[in-house]
């Protein structure tokens, strides 16, 4: 007999479920497999590159169902402040460990919203030498884009809503759902 999952319930913050655990497995399969293909061929590990923290339980998700040789990196960026209001610059918080010069890089990201983060991401790669970089987004936010960047692998576009879940946080809280929800609009 399967074990029932239990899914945690909606708080007051949150208002609906936008997309559910299901649909989100399906969605990283189809990726993985989408990867795997481009990069069968390499000889070399491709080395993947999550953007902390939001990134991390898709990182982890994604990684494991891909067949192909990888290396798992990470890096931290900020471009919020600390209320979640845009900034406008980006800072570099913690640096990859892997060199990636040589590399292909595949950038891992939770969400792209104006496209500054993605785009600082690729010219500090590009500038290091990469091989070849490309960029794999859990959430697409179009609605939201300042800044055109380049994204090979995305899984959901939404609306422009605050969301949780999935790795996203509202103040450090939700990311762990296991589900993309969208909260109330705040006060």
């Amino acid at each position: 007999m399967a074990p029932t999952l239990s899914i945690p319930p909606l708080t007051k913050d949150l208002s609906r479920i936008l997309i559910d655990a299901d649909t989100i497995s399906r969605r990283v399969d189809e990726l993985a497999h989408k990867i795997d293909e481009k990069y069968k061929d390499l000889d070399e590990p491709l080395i993947l590159v999550g953007v902390l923290k939001g990134s991390f339980i898709f990182m982890a998700d994604l990684s494991r169902k891909l067949t192909i040789k990888h290396i798992v990196d990470f890096i931290a960026i900020s471009s919020y402040g600390e209320k979640g209001d845009k900034r406008g610059e980006v800072r570099l918080l913690m640096d990859t460990r892997e060199n990636l010069a040589d590399h292909h890089v595949l950038i891992v990201e939770d969400i792209l919203d104006s496209g500054n983060t993605l785009s600082y991401l690729i010219k500090t790669f590009k500038s290091r030498g990469v091989k070849s970089i490309e960029t794999a987004v859990f959430l697409d936010k179009p609605e939201r884009h300042e800044i055109d960047v380049p994204v090979e692998y995305v899984g959901f576009e939404i609306p422009d809503v605050w969301v949780v879940g999935y790795g996203l946080d509202y103040k450090e809280q939700y990311r762990t759902l296991p589900y993309i929800a969208e909260m109330y609009p705040k006060k």
